[in-house]
């Protein structure tokens, strides 16, 4: 047998663990099998359940139309592998190569896979988090604790965040009868994801449906009674408001904390990779035994300057999962890269929200078909003088085409004779995207620079 069968023998057997029982550990651990690996597998997760679906917990879940414990995802194929449930992954020895978990066992790999994903940011007080009524929505378990609150039809909700989960929340409470709140910092929600023209017009469409937004505010502090349970949320601008429940959406942390002093290139914005999903180290070099996909995973692309993307996208776990999957046990000339186009999806209010490309790298945008004044959409942005991104309101029917034109680097403004676009005006406009160093509620695609590593490197100039 020749060496290159033997490496090969050697990438189909062994031990592989994915750190992750999550949407992208799944698919991407159904995929090993599909492409013949057939040694050891270990699936780790911090919760007790298998993978689920997140999407429908923000939506049907709080309509009643699915319970949260029926959203386990489909299988594809049985995976053969060790279910490590119900125990987080607590450290990463790269020299032994094992990972360390919570109950202070030790699982020994080969080749490692993280797909650990993120976490709702909690509210920033503890002692106010832990009042009852306050509640974050990204687990299987938040999605039943705050169905049940809603069900005894609180006299107020109050939304902390107005991007597309908070959104969702609120959507799903004005459909359950309930009178909501929501507080948003920024001048309109979704502004981070879409831009200022874009959240005016979701800022009209919330007000319509009877939500009392209060925009430009923030939430200072939350108010227990004696007992402990949620009575009033004090606000910026000196205002208290009467709630009963408090549905904090301010954004997701990515889970990488249990990765500190690994010697990974890994930190808050997540982990570095390249695009075949291979982890960066500190320093910049890429790593040939550990992989990362999904929300965790951040990696370059070349249709938006190679900057790194962070995409907290369904498709793109999927997508990425898969590609890791392949290249974990492919030899380097047969490897693949990961270069998917964000898309993502949202349904709020009776509207169906989607958007391709990365419309929070736009810096012009002009409205191709329809009219902002009917809700009824399509919105171009352009970077630089190329189609960077589209985002459709009830319009998802055009994305297609405009995901060819960002695929192709189309020209910017898009002159199209033979689409129909009925539009106010094609004048490019400025997007209105906040300043990208202040915070924002719920941007779904992070550009996060250049460089892999988080490290900060300081120069010291030597004497002679």
């Amino acid at each position: 047998m020749s060496a290159d069968a033997d490496v090969e023998v050697l990438r189909r057997e062994g031990r592989i663990v994915v750190v992750g029982a999550s949407l992208a550990g799944l698919r991407a651990a159904e995929t090993l099998r599909d492409k013949g690996f057939t040694g050891s597998l270990t699936m780790i997760g911090d919760e007790p359940y298998e993978p689920y679906d997140r999407p429908p917990l923000s939506k049907q879940a709080l309509l009643g139309r699915a319970r949260a414990e029926d959203t386990a995802l489909p299988r594809r194929r049985e995976i053969d592998a060790e279910w490590r449930l119900g125990v987080a992954a607590e450290g990463l020895d790269r020299q032994a190569k094992r990972v360390r978990l919570a109950n202070r066992d030790t699982v020994p790999y080969d080749r490692l896979l993280i797909t650990t994903g993120t976490r709702a940011r909690p509210w920033i007080h503890p002692d106010e988090a832990a009042l009852d009524g306050v509640f974050v929505l990204r687990t299987r378990d938040d999605s039943v604790r705050l169905d049940r609150k809603l069900a005894g039809s609180p006299s107020r909700v109050l939304v902390i965040g107005a991007g597309f989960t908070g959104s969702e929340v609120a959507s799903a409470c004005r459909e359950r009868g309930l009178e909501v709140t929501v507080a948003e910092r920024g001048p309109a929600p979704l502004v981070g994801a879409l831009g200022g023209v874009i959240g005016a017009v979701a800022d009209r469409l919330q007000r319509r449906k009877g939500v009392n937004l209060r925009c430009g505010i923030s939430v200072t502090a939350l108010e227990g009674d004696y007992a402990g349970r949620l009575r009033r949320a004090h606000l910026s601008d000196g205002s208290a408001i009467e709630a009963e429940v408090a549905v904090v959406s301010l954004g997701a942390i990515r889970n990488t904390d249990w990765l500190a002093g690994s010697g990974l290139a890994a930190g808050p914005r997540g982990i570095a990779c390249d695009a075949g999903c291979r982890v960066f180290d500190v320093n910049g070099i890429v790593t040939d035994d550990i992989y990362a996909a999904g929300d965790v995973a951040r990696s370059p692309h070349p249709l938006f300057d190679y900057q790194f993307l962070s995409l907290e996208h369904w498709g793109n776990a999927v997508e990425q999962a898969e590609i890791a999957a392949h290249n974990m046990i492919c030899a380097g000339p047969d490897r693949r890269p990961h270069l998917w186009l964000p898309m993502f999806w949202s349904s709020q209010f009776g509207v169906n929200i989607k958007s391709v490309g990365v419309p929070s790298l736009g810096d012009q945008l002009v409205v191709a078909q329809g009219t902002l004044a009917e809700e009824r959409f399509v919105a171009v942005y352009g970077y630089h003088g190329r189609v960077i991104a589209a985002a459709s309101f009830d319009g998802a029917k055009w994305l297609g085409f405009y995901q060819q034109q960002i695929e192709a680097a189309a020209p910017f403004p898009p002159e199209y004779g033979t689409v129909d676009r009925r539009t106010e005006t094609l004048e490019p406009v400025d997007p209105a995207f906040p300043d990208p160093h202040l915070p924002t509620h719920g941007p779904t695609v992070t550009l996060t620079g250049h460089s892999p590593s988080e490290r900060r490197v300081e120069f010291v100039p030597s004497h002679a």
